[in-house]
């Protein structure tokens, strides 16, 4: 695992915000309120992770602010809604995926240098979440009702479906665009305003999402973004009573806090929140396959994915196998800043990111773990991980127990099929899994006993615009994506005519 470090390097890193091409089109520090731009006396810092120096600074919202584009975006509800149809509001879905699309260099660069993650990966971030934009966009003239046929004479029982109402995004920094697409993208369609708190860790992107929105011809006072660090102001998301929706996604406990809030005003609430993921491979699995699928589902943003391989269980009959082979992808692995076009694994998104993940690895070497590969922290500016295989986990470690959210791969064995289906299933959180087996009826009954929202057969990757994506258990409630990813976003009326004579 080579570190392509050198003072021309961090040099070029810490001067390419100003430098890329357009990019002061797209690059923000203002909150957008009431249809305009306000630049704040109080801001705060956002830090770039492959150097640890501050990237920039950006308005910091107190509640009046909240409160403002609260009352601004109930004030534009009704009349988005009412004065656009749905191939309308598709069509304003559309320009704004070919800009999106358009600025995908941009973009990814801003997201690149504000999350960490490699340029490369930054960029297929753009893109899917530009797919959210386009699905959505396709999805709003396919919001059907129902006629009913009704018990009583000469009555017809109709269902309508209507927008919710006013908003409250709350994105996390993992995915600084392709949350918010998967969320603003639904309701917008839907003909709901968005009021989006942005991760005060990566809110540029967000920023530039939001210019090209409006560039697109979205009304301005529809779309409302409020940077903030100051969590009891974004919690008057939950608390007012003009929002009538709540979309979050991050840790479980935060989670839980907004939903308690919400309940006082009985909103709508969806929350995707945190995950500990079983990555499971039985004696009869491709090896080469599982190897690729350990790759992509736990290396990928450094392990800073909610669905990222938490607990790696591979069956005792090809565990030494599995091992030597994913400890040899893994040291082909190229850490450095993301901004880097050869590196394959950027910095952690902070310190304390670095300081769990090292936690996690003495907690389990303390209980007889062996480092196969990694396992440090690197002295140099930026908060870099080395990507780590453990072999020889157990249950008593931490890491079985906690999401780790970093590139730690910890290898646990397992003998049958029972036995790996109640350890799986041994954790209030139910994400995400993976499973991979050469048979139909294994892979059948074990998707169907596994207690996940989504599993992987045979492959890493879970999520796609089409995709449902949510969980069950502590892992939260409510569906992105896909044709179920609009009804988030909806009420339904139900009409009933009565003494309709035909």
């Amino acid at each position: 695992m080579s570190v392509p470090f050198s003072q021309e390097l961090l040099e070029a890193v810490a001067s390419s915000m100003i430098t890329a091409k357009d990019m002061e089109l797209l690059v923000q520090d203002q909150a957008f309120i009431d249809g305009r731009w306000i630049r704040k006396q109080q801001t705060f810092s956002v830090q770039e992770p492959s150097t640890a120096r501050v990237l920039g600074t950006v308005a910091d919202c107190d509640l009046n602010d909240v409160q403002s584009a609260i009352k601004s975006a109930h004030a534009a509800q009704k009349s988005y809604y009412t004065s656009t149809t749905a191939a309308q509001r598709g069509s304003l879905l559309r320009k704004w995926h070919d800009l999106v699309i358009k600025n995908v260099e941009d973009l990814a660069r801003i997201l690149c240098l504000e999350n960490g993650k490699t340029i490369s990966e930054a960029k297929g971030e753009v893109l899917y979440a530009a797919s959210f934009i386009s699905w959505f966009a396709e999805e709003a003239t396919r919001c059907y009702g129902d006629t009913i046929p009704s018990s009583t004479p000469n009555t017809i029982v109709m269902t309508l479906k209507e927008p919710v109402g006013v908003c409250g995004i709350i994105t996390p920094w993992n995915f600084p665009a392709a949350m918010i697409s998967r969320k603003v993208a639904p309701a917008l369609a839907a003909g709901c305003a968005v009021v989006i708190k942005p991760p005060s860790e990566t809110p540029f992107t967000c920023l530039a999402l939001t210019k090209l929105a409006l560039r697109a011809g979205f009304e301005g006072k529809i779309i409302q973004v409020c940077p903030t660090k100051n969590r009891q102001v974004a919690s008057e998301l939950a608390i007012n009573p003009l929002v009538r929706k709540i979309s979050f996604t991050g840790s479980t406990n935060i989670g839980k806090n907004l939903a308690n809030l919400a309940s006082g005003t009985l909103k709508k609430v969806s929350l995707e929140l945190g995950g500990n993921a079983p990555f499971i491979v039985f004696d009869d699995a491709d090896v080469d396959l599982a190897v690729e699928g350990a790759m992509m589902s736990k290396f990928r943003c450094s392990g800073q994915t909610c669905v990222c391989a938490n607990r790696l269980y591979v069956q005792r009959g090809i565990l030494n196998e599995f091992t030597r082979r994913l400890v040899q992808k893994v040291s082909e692995l190229r850490l450095g800043p993301g901004i880097e076009d050869s590196c394959t694994q950027g910095p952690l998104i902070n310190a304390s990111a670095v300081d769990k993940v090292k936690s996690h690895i003495e907690d389990a070497v303390s209980k007889g773990a062996f480092v196969e590969i990694g396992g440090s922290a690197l002295d140099f500016p930026g908060f870099f991980m080395q990507p780590t295989v453990l072999s020889g986990a157990t249950t008593d470690m931490v890491v079985a127990r906690d999401e780790t959210f970093g590139p730690l791969a910890p290898i646990f064995s397992f003998d049958t099929e029972d036995e790996i289906l109640k350890l799986a299933n041994d954790t209030e959180v139910g994400l995400a899994g993976y499973l991979f087996s050469r048979s139909v009826g294994r892979v059948m009954r074990v998707a169907r006993e596994l207690e996940l929202g989504m599993c992987g057969v045979n492959t890493g990757k879970i999520s796609a615009a089409e995709s449902p994506f949510g969980g069950i258990k502590e892992s939260g409630y409510g569906l992105e994506g896909s044709k179920y990813g609009m009804a988030e976003y909806q009420s339904i009326k139900t009409v009933t005519l009565g003494n309709v004579h035909l």
